[in-house]
Formats: structure tokens, sequence, C-alpha cells
């Protein structure tokens, strides 16, 4: 490495430590990736909304940082989170994917994907989207947490359990309140990034949402 590019990638490193961050993305690389650039910024992408909503139900009884270290083992196993290529998964594709050691080898979670994939598409074709329908229960805007601290962060709220009980009534699985809840966190329909951290503060202006563009 250059000595220029060295400097620049010490300035940049140090320029990350000295930002202030919500105190649950310390300690791992993976964490603090997925705080900056992805936890709580607004996502409006059927496919991204797919994803983050399978790899929740993933979650389920597991820590997040298991998820994000799986995360392209996920990607690559679940046909990049095509629901449409999801949704026709059977039985022999089941027993691949619990034979895969890469992934969350979990009967009742891998079967829950493909039956959301169906029901994640019907719902998109009643609404135009998945995107459509699921902000609507924000009003299409982020809800602000404003927290002081990670610990006040409650595990559900009153929306969480009414979407919640609406997306089983749909016939989705695995999406008890708090699978919910932390979908909404991590797709931005709240910003419970705590009052302080650079990201909370740049989601306050305005800041970028994660979004691909429609064809």
């Amino acid at each position: 490495m250059a000595q220029g590019e060295g400097r620049r990638a010490a300035k940049e490193e140090r320029f990350m430590e000295e930002k202030k961050r919500c105190d649950w993305a310390g300690g791992h690389p993976e964490y603090v990736a997925y705080h900056d650039g992805e936890w709580g910024r607004p996502v409006h992408d059927d496919a991204r909304l797919f994803e983050m909503l399978t790899l929740e139900c993933m979650q389920a009884g597991l820590s997040w940082i298991t998820v994000l270290r799986k995360r392209e083992a996920f990607r690559e196993a679940f046909d990049g989170f095509d629901p449409r290529k999801v949704a026709l998964y059977d039985e022999k594709k089941i027993q691949a994917l619990m034979e895969d050691k890469g992934i969350i080898r979990n009967r009742l979670k891998i079967e829950s994907a493909v039956n959301n994939a169906r029901m994640f598409l019907e719902v998109a074709e009643r609404h135009g989207s998945f995107d459509e329908m699921i902000w609507a229960y924000a009003g299409g805007t982020p809800v602000a947490g404003r927290w002081e601290s990670v610990r006040d962060i409650p595990a559900t709220t009153p929306l969480s359990d009414r979407i919640s009980k609406d997306l089983k009534r749909m016939g989705f699985r695995f999406v008890g309140s708090t699978v919910v809840y932390s979908f909404m966190q991590a797709v931005g329909m709240v910003n419970d990034h705590v009052e302080g951290c650079f990201v909370c503060e740049e989601l306050a202006e305005g800041g970028h949402r994660l979004s691909a563009p429609r064809g």
C-alpha cells in the first residue's frame, strides 16, 4: 500500500472510531458496518424488505451477529432473496437447505420463509407492492424513537402488535410482535438510534434511505 493510501486509511479509521454510535454497535466490525450503513435507514425496495423479513424470522431465538455472519450464505442459498423464486421451493429444495451448513438449518424457519414468500407476493399483488402495504402502518414516514439509552428501547410496541396480528391473519409465519418490531427497526419504519448517535442525527436531517431503483 502506498504511503498516501495508508494515511488515508488511517484517517478514515480514526474518523470511524470518533463517531458516536449506539452502544450495541461496539465489539464486532459486522455490527459497526450494519449499524452505520443499514439499521434504521428507510428501505422501500421489495426485494430488500423480503430479505430483512426473512432474516429477522431466522434470527428468532438467536443473536443478530449469528445472522449477519451467515448473511451472504443465506443470499446464495435463497436465490438472492427473490420472493418469486423462494415461493416455488418444494420439499426437495427445502431438504437441500437443511443440509446447507452455511445457513441456520431450522426446518420450521425455512418452511416459514417459503410460505412467507408466497404471502409476500399475494400482498404485493393486492397493494401494488409490499412496500406500500407495510409502510402505510407508519404513515409512510419513520417514527422517531428519541431514546437516551438502548435500555429505553422497547422490544415491542402497540404498532408492532397490530402489524404482527395482521400479518398472521394474512398467512405469514414466525411474525410475532418482537420479530416484527426488529424488522421495523431494521428497515427504518422506526428510528431507534439513540440521541447523540451520528446516524440518529443523519436521519433527523433527512439522511439517505436504502432503496433500489424500480424498473
